[in-house]
């Protein structure tokens, strides 16, 4: 009687049991199809799952093909699964999801397995979850019933990934979303950080390093924690081994070996073209909030002018420069101030700074912020010789510091296409911001200015063998404004224009300039105008010497008139932007004007090449060899406070810039201060260099003469021996 007493009792528990677990099952399915009919919450419509959101970085391409820069949010650039290592997705495969090819999505296996030993054994995602995961971010738990819901939801989502993609295609996205650390985003982000290396040129070790990474990149991160990397290294490794991805002697060698890193956080700062990148950056976010577009985030493709190779070399020119004169300007103010009685530029600098601004809104007396202006404090300031140095000094005292420091800027661009090739806006991105080189971006020109004057000059019919006087010219109707020659060392009583140019004789300039008539003023603005010159120009003879303000942008763009037969081309430095899907979105063709006849472009050709041959920057031919037809032109300012050069060959122009920040501190001799010491050497190293890669820039010995006859005389021998009458100029 006990017996069968004891035994009912047992069905009965029994019954009930096998009731309860059937239950549970049935309201888990239930559970599952509530969550999937969106009762909850909503789950990923279909075409965000056909056409899943990542933040994606915007790339910067050269033109010859070489990444140069992104912006981001997360620093993601995503790449194709033929471009990926097969060490890597054998990596991954092995430590996350060894049955990836296997299920549909869910591996309930291991999730029983996950479940029995309370996740002790493993997790239970696969990695077609946690790419539902990555895609669809989780939000914050509440209660467990919110992480329930969550974890159906992910699982739903996975279900639904697999019938819709590839197991590839599935692998290659959740590689393109996984974060790495390092502000590193997708695999084609964290291959370059980590090793210099694109993701399709990843080892095993390396592999096995990144993919060890995934659990937490913190914990992992072989630079933050370089023994938990190596160990977890060794994990994936072991893994591999596991299941015959690689034998046994290469985990034994593999598992020995030191991670070695070739680590590179990406910074604004750093890489080719950074101060071309801001300005880059600036025009395009106003044209995305135009067009519907976010910079940071939707993984356009900009498609530059920029030439990798190039700017490397002039960015290499400037540095090397630079670097040359800075010294010179050190030794040559040795024991003084370069700003001498301008002492107000420091103060005007200390209350132009952060500190002083930071201080002022926290409250502090102007005799309270000097103190700390006079206090030391430690600091990383930046040095041509010895790059950051680690000091102790003032803040005032850094602020005179950096005073001292010569700036640059060079911009080369194609005259037949308008396309920029180099933009060098400063020498160091991270320490001067300034971009000396965009159109805002305006100093005084001097003499690179005078071309335009003879320009308009030749195109009115004069020879560059006539002569002019070699002495002052009075402007009676401008105040008797009478200027003189820079120096007495071209002494001689008249000057063919060919010379007046190629010595940059202010006295035979401003007798053209007279001879051109009163509105000639007008008429050299026209003409600058007409060559893509918009910056404020004075109305005045003055004019011919430069005193206006312009950008190296115009400049360089002016000049390039020249070398394309008299048209001007509009610099541009964008050829077209695509949208991630490789949707051509936005694309841009440069204006271009007629601004003088090709035979005047050419005679002013002609005239530019005798300044590089035998004139002021002699130089570019005897010293630093540049090759072919070559033309350009020296510029210095009052107190030599701007040098500049102008240079144009066939198929390239560039324009240099020298100075200081403020124009109160300069050299103070020609023979240190002019653009043929401070500018010139600069395009002729990167002249040198750049035209002897015929590849990249193409040579031609010779200008090309317009196919028509020119009806001006320019070979002087025969212009003296003609008749004066046919060659007398309009100007009585």
């Amino acid at each position: 009687m006990l017996k069968y007493l004891i035994g009912s009792k047992f069905n009965s528990y029994l019954k009930w049991l096998w009731i309860a677990m059937f239950s549970g099952i049935a309201l888990f399915i239930l559970f599952v199809f509530m969550v999937s009919w969106e009762w909850f919450d909503k789950l990923p419509a279909l075409e965000e799952l056909e056409n899943p959101k990542t933040l994606l970085a915007s790339e910067i391409y050269a033109e010859d093909g070489v990444v140069i820069g992104k912006y981001y949010l997360q620093n993601r650039s995503p790449v194709s699964y033929q471009e990926i290592s097969p060490n890597m997705i054998n990596a991954l495969v092995a430590t996350e999801d060894f049955r990836f090819y296997d299920h549909s999505g869910i591996d309930f296996q291991r999730f029983t397995t996950a479940l029995l030993f309370l996740g002790t054994r493993g997790g239970a995602s696969t990695i077609t979850q946690q790419l539902a995961k990555n895609l669809f971010p989780r939000k914050r738990f509440n209660n467990v019933f919110q992480k329930a819901t969550t974890k159906i939801k992910e699982w739903i989502t996975a279900i639904r990934i697999e019938e819709r993609y590839t197991k590839e295609e599935i692998i290659t996205m959740y590689l393109n979303t996984v974060e790495f650390g390092g502000n590193s985003f997708g695999i084609n982000s964290a291959a370059k950080t980590f090793f210099g290396k694109s993701p399709g040129e990843l080892n095993l070790q390396e592999a096995a390093m990144l993919v060890g990474m995934l659990k937490a990149p913190t914990k992992y991160s072989p630079v933050r924690n370089p023994a938990n990397a190596l160990g977890r290294r060794n994990t994936v490794l072991g893994q591999m081994l596991k299941y015959d991805v690689i034998n046994q002697a290469a985990f034994d060698t593999l598992k020995l070996t030191p991670i070695e890193l070739k680590y590179k956080e990406e910074d604004h700062n750093d890489g080719l073209a950074p101060y071309f990148r801001e300005y880059l950056r600036q025009e395009l976010l106003t044209w995305c909030e135009e067009n519907g577009y976010n910079l940071y985030k939707d993984g356009l493709k900009i498609y530059t002018t920029i030439n990798s190779k190039l700017q490397t070399l002039a960015e290499e020119a400037v540095h090397s420069h630079v670097k040359e004169m800075q010294k010179k300007f050190y030794e040559h103010w040795q024991g003084r101030e370069p700003w001498g009685q301008f002492k107000e530029l420091i103060t005007q600098a200390m209350k132009r700074s952060d500190r002083y601004r930071i201080l002022k809104n926290a409250g502090l007396s102007e005799a309270e912020i000097e103190k700390s202006f006079n206090t030391p404090v430690k600091m990383k300031v930046f040095s041509y010789t010895r790059g950051e140095i680690d000091t102790v000094m003032t803040p005032l005292d850094s602020i005179k510091y950096y005073k001292y420091f010569m700036q640059c800027g060079l911009m080369s661009m194609d005259p037949t296409t308008g396309f920029i090739k180099a933009w060098v806006g400063g020498v160091n991105h991270k320490y001067f911001k300034y971009d000396h080189v965009n159109i805002n971006a305006k100093r005084q020109v001097g003499s690179t200015f005078k071309p335009l004057v003879y320009t308009l000059a030749i195109d009115n019919g004069w020879s560059p063998c006539y002569k002019a006087p070699n002495q002052r010219v009075v402007f009676e109707d401008y105040e008797n404004y009478s200027p003189d020659n820079a120096d007495d060392k071209y002494n001689e009583p008249e000057m063919t224009l060919y010379r007046g140019l190629q010595f940059s004789v202010n006295n035979i300039v401003m007798h053209v300039m007279k001879q051109l008539g009163p509105t000639a003023p007008n008429s050299v603005i026209e003409l600058a105008r007409k060559m893509g010159i918009k910056s404020e120009l004075p109305p005045y003879p003055s004019i011919a010497l430069g005193v206006a303000d312009i950008s190296v942008y115009e400049m360089v763009g002016a000049f390039s008139t020249y070398a394309n037969k008299g048209v001007w081309t509009e610099p541009i430095f964008i050829t077209r932007i695509e949208d991630k899907n490789g949707n051509l979105i936005r694309e841009i063709v440069p204006k271009r004007v007629e601004a003088m006849s090709e035979q005047t472009a050419y005679i002013m050709e002609k005239m530019l090449e005798r300044v590089t041959a035998h004139g002021t920057a002699a130089k570019v031919k005897y010293l630093y060899q540049v090759p072919g037809a070559v033309g350009g032109k020296t510029g210095t300012t009052q107190n030599y406070s701007d040098g500049w050069f102008i240079g144009i060959t066939p198929y390239l122009a560039t324009g240099v810039w020298t100075g200081f920040e403020d124009r109160a501190i300069h050299f103070r001799s020609m023979s240190l201060g002019s653009g043929s010491a401070m500018a010139m050497p600069i395009f002729g190293k990167f002249m040198n260099k750049a035209l002897s890669d015929t590849a990249t820039v193409k040579v031609l010995q010779y200008w090309q003469p317009p196919n028509t006859p020119l009806n001006v005389e320019i070979n002087c021998d025969q212009y003296e021996s003609s008749d004066p009458k046919k060659l007398q100029l309009i100007e009585e």
